[in-house]
This record gives structure tokens, C-alpha cells and sequence, in this order.
């Protein structure tokens, strides 16, 4: 199984700023990263006008674009996939998943919190999230996993690499 890590946090938090440093830190040590957003909305990445648009519009399940250098792929489907299920068919040549929201899966958690934006945490306050390992946070807290600097994401990706690469 491939290992997985969730950064979650209020929006606008700045989950995917700090996702973006951590992938370029683990990436300059050697490590193949792969990554899944979570999007609550809906999202298109076909375009009117392109080939691959038209292919889907016709009402292809799967449409799959492939170059040299990158594939693209889009599958109908009629509820979301379980995170388990994605990461087992599409990431088994990376060694580590990091996914951008997906707060209710059971996956290890790392909360983002950035003062400013709340002082209360997603996966310690009302409820306790069992499955949080560390948070990056902005403010000094008082808490039963490590916090991290959220704004030194070299200490994230060490924590990363210590909890699952090595």
C-alpha cells in the first residue's frame, strides 16, 4: 500500500501554499510525490472547443489524453471513490500521496491552521480526530501531536520523510 498523508484545514487557510513547498522539498531529496484535491464543487478540465471536450460531450465514461510527457484522465462515475480506492489504482509508482482535503477519511492528517484565519482546529476541537498526526500551524499551540511551522515547510517535509519514508 501507498503511503498517505491529508493536509486539511479551513478554506483559505493556505493548505495548498504550503503543499506546493512541501512537494518541491521531497521532490530535491529524491522521493516521487503524487497528490489529490479534494474539490467539494464540480470541476471541468475539458474545455469547449478542444478534441477531448467534444470526446466526453458525446458521453465517453472514460476519455483519456496521453503525450510524451503527461497523461489526463476523466471517468464519469456516479458517486466519489473511496480515497483508498484512488490511491490504490492511479499511485503505485510514487512513494508518498499527499491529498489536499479529505478531513472525514481515515488517512493520517496534518491540520493546517493559520491564526489569523481561526483559532480553533478542525481535528481538535469539537470533536477529536484520532487519525491527526501533527498540525503546521502559525501560533504556539498546546497539543497531544507535534506542531509544526507552518511557515517552515523544510520541518514538514522532515516530519513527513521520518513518519513515512524512512
Amino acid at each position: 500500500m501507498v503511503k498517505a498523508v491529508s493536509f486539511v484545514a479551513k478554506s483559505g487557510t493556505g493548505k495548498t501554499t504550503l503543499l506546493e513547498k512541501v512537494i518541491v522539498s521531497l521532490k530535491a531529496r529524491g522521493y516521487k510525490v503524487g497528490v489529490i484535491k479534494h474539490d467539494a464543487h464540480r470541476f471541468d478540465i475539458d474545455h469547449p472547443g478542444k478534441d477531448s471536450h467534444r470526446l466526453t460531450a458525446a458521453g465517453a465514461d472514460t476519455m483519456l489524453i496521453s503525450s510524451p510527457e503527461k497523461l489526463a484522465l476523466v471517468k464519469r462515475h456516479r458517486e466519489a471513490p473511496a480515497i483508498e480506492e484512488l490511491i490504490e489504482t492511479y499511485f503505485s509508482d510514487v512513494d508518498i500521496v499527499l491529498t489536499e482535503g479529505f478531513k472525514k477519511s481515515g488517512m493520517p492528517k496534518i491540520e493546517v491552521n493559520r491564526l489569523e484565519r481561526s483559532a480553533t482546529l478542525l481535528c481538535r476541537g469539537e470533536v477529536t480526530d484520532p487519525t491527526l498526526i501533527a498540525v503546521a500551524s502559525d501560533a504556539p499551540l498546546e497539543l497531544d501531536v507535534p506542531v509544526l511551522g507552518l511557515n517552515d515547510p523544510e520541518a514538514v517535509a522532515d516530519f513527513i520523510e521520518k513518519t513515512f519514508l524512512q
